[in-house]
């Protein structure tokens, strides 16, 4: 039987199909994927608000994190999307096909433009990937387009580990008309079609590559909303609806995206009726949301997963039985029950239950064992000095942190812990450094993070966190081993190959300890009186186009 022009490799099909079974296995009780729909009242038209934190840049290629993303989503329209069940849903692409999964086609649907008026044109795809891909402009996506991420041919001429680059173009794009470009990899790779759904493989204009650094105040997308004046620094980026984009249309006429400091200070303007949307709650506001709020409280699973990462450029981290030692002193049931009020589930692998893959109880490491922790802590020599626990002060992780710190008192004997916190724009700021091999100016002890799926796939999550260099390794791993496991996943011609070699690399990684898991993510969301079918998929993102202002 042929394949369909309009269809992703045959088991690249069936990954997102079995990811659907195994997330609906819960039964009735599990919660929705998106929010409540469809209620009375609703019109097209009106504005809303949504809380945000302050974004780390809107050029797509550059942003790597949640806030400016869920902006991002609003502004843009990739390739392909993806609908509620994960399935592949072509956008921008009319078809992305191969016969080897190396050499891919991409063919473009004729309409869509920006919203300066231009075209969207298959050049527009293969100027935004090379500027993100040339190694000087240090974009925060650069390692999608290399061996880490989907493997581009010329991408090391690029990004070379000496001397300047030899070209600023990658030899594996190749632009056959206004509507088509084919892309070379380094190597197979069937899960192709669904990586570009993510940012770092945007569209990007003509009138960027003349001025980025003003771009990034007003970007020019080719989604369902634009921007309506600059991006104001920690106040907030307002948006209009563009009213020639070649899609389905967004609801509202307008969107204001408030940026927030501090979560408590957003919900209690949701309280008070002065925002209409807030996703993701102050943990300890989430017991009085629920019966404060109804039916305009809900959940949603989510592919995000929390975790504490070490500076393995600092000695005393480097002992992988130190690292375990810290995971088996944390008792998460106790701090989920406590602190988020149960909605949060024990972190028990690398990757997300929502990802095919997923094996319950694989790490030994992450289960609550006081008394083992505290023989494996001594056994490799313990923790001199005082003890620094780094997060960021915007996202409502005082309490869990201190919960942590305690336990790591009563449960190792660690006694003098330090906090140190910063917004999140700063904080990743610092996490670069280390990345980046500038450790005087990096982080010097454990600390937070989270990471939610940018495509469906356990290789997002193994290679994005743990591939040497790769540009969310912010522990600084490496293991060979794990790097190969990675590639042969990434190379197999069938699910259960690919599966079986990522699951291999994952229990190396769960032996390494390189971070500890926490927690896997539910997402909370509260909105106001005046909006209705607030949408959440499982990346954490609100649906913004499809958010209706209630006509009062």
């Amino acid at each position: 039987m042929s394949r369909s022009v309009k269809r992703a490799p045959v088991w690249l099909g069936l990954v997102l199909t079995l990811a659907l079974v195994a997330a609906a296995c819960g039964g009735d009780d599990e919660p929705s994927t998106t929010g409540p729909t469809g209620e009375s009242g609703a019109t097209t038209g009106g504005a809303f608000s949504m809380s945000i934190g302050e974004p780390e840049s809107l050029i797509p290629q550059i942003n790597s994190e949640s806030e400016g993303s869920q902006v991002l989503r609003a502004l843009f329209t990739p390739l392909i999307t993806f609908g509620e069940n994960e399935e592949v849903i072509f956008a921008v692409a009319e078809s992305i096909e191969s016969d080897d999964n190396v050499t891919w086609t991409v063919t473009l649907r004729d309409g869509w433009t920006f919203h300066d008026g231009t075209p969207v044109t298959a050049q527009s795809f293969v100027d935004a990937w090379n500027w993100g891909a040339y190694g000087p402009n240090a974009a925060g996506n650069n390692y999608f387009f290399g061996p880490f991420g989907v493997n581009i041919v010329g991408y090391d001429a690029m990004n070379p580990t000496e001397g300047e680059p030899e070209t600023d173009q990658l030899s594996g794009l190749t632009v056959v008309d206004d509507l088509t470009f084919t892309v070379e990899l380094g190597a197979a790779f069937s899960e192709f079609p669904i990586t570009v759904n993510y940012n770092a493989f945007y569209p990007l204009p003509e009138s960027f590559f003349a001025d980025p650094e003003a771009f990034n105040e007003a970007p020019v997308g080719n989604g369902p909303y634009m921007v309506d004046g600059d991006w104001q620094h920690d106040v907030g980026i307002n948006l209009v609806r563009y009213e020639d984009y070649a899609g389905t249309p967004g609801n509202a006429d307008a969107v204001e995206f408030r940026i927030y400091a501090d979560l408590d200070t957003a919900f209690r303007d949701v309280q008070a009726g002065n925002l209409d949307i807030q996703h993701g709650l102050p943990p300890e506001q989430i017991g009085s949301a629920q019966s404060e709020f109804g039916e305009r409280y809900f959940e949603t699973p989510s592919s995000s997963f929390s975790y504490i990462g070490f500076p393995l450029w600092e000695e005393q981290f480097q002992n992988p039985d130190i690292r375990k030692a810290f995971s088996m002193a944390i008792d998460r049931q106790v701090v989920i029950d406590a602190i988020y009020f149960g909605t949060l589930t024990p972190a028990d692998d690398m990757v997300s239950p929502v990802i095919q893959g997923y094996r319950t109880g694989v790490c030994q490491y992450c289960s609550f064992d006081p008394t083992a922790a505290k023989e494996l802590f001594d056994a490799a020599g313990g923790f001199d000095g005082p003890l620094t626990i780094w997060f960021n002060n915007d996202g409502g992780h005082e309490q869990w942190i201190e919960a942590v710190s305690n336990m790591w008192r009563q449960n190792l004997g660690v006694e003098d812990i330090t906090f140190e916190s910063m917004p999140f724009a700063k904080y990743l700021g610092l996490l670069d450094q280390g990345f980046l091999g500038n450790f005087d100016e990096a982080v010097t002890g454990p600390f937070r993070l989270g990471w939610g799926m940018d495509y469906p796939s356990m290789q997002n999550y193994l290679e994005n966190l743990h591939g040497t260099e790769a540009g969310s390794n912010y522990t600084t791993y490496s293991n060979p081993e794990v790097d190969d496991l990675i590639q042969q996943g990434k190379q197999a011609d069938s699910l259960e190959g690919a599966i079986a070699s990522y699951q291999e690399a994952d229990d190396i990684i769960l032996e390494d300890m390189p971070i500890i898991p926490l927690w896997f993510g539910l997402g909370t969301t509260v909105y106001s009186e005046r909006v209705s079918n607030i949408l959440v998929d499982k990346f954490a993102f609100v649906d913004i186009a499809a958010v209706q202002v209630v006509d009062e």
